[in-house]
């Protein structure tokens, strides 16, 4: 796995939800019991949780903000920082399952 196939399973998602109004982030996911915002946060929080391992620090709990909106550029954000901080392939192959699977759930 290469962080431009994680970066091209980001564009996907954002691209398919960057243009979500509120009522849709709010609207329950598929198969699910939690909202595509609630989904999107958890990515958000699992690849943050990742780049951490990769750069060797804390996990730190990613700030649900009160615009959902955000969600998308907060994905970018920190699979940028995965990126970076040059983790083994393993940890991207995991980053872009998980990217792809809330993309399918969404």
């Amino acid at each position: 796995m290469s962080a431009g196939e994680l970066s091209r399973a980001v564009d996907l998602l954002v691209r398919q939800v960057g243009h979500w109004q509120q009522p849709r982030w709010s609207a329950t996911a598929a198969g699910g019991n939690v909202s595509r915002a609630d989904l999107v946060h958890r990515l958000v929080q699992e690849v943050a949780n990742l780049a951490a391992d990769a750069e060797g620090g804390p996990r730190r709990v990613v700030p649900r903000l009160d615009n959902d909106l955000a969600l998308p550029d907060q994905l970018r954000v920190v699979a940028a920082d995965l990126v970076a901080a040059a983790p083994p392939p393993e940890a991207l192959a995991r980053a872009a399952a998980e990217v792809t699977a809330t993309r399918d759930a969404l």
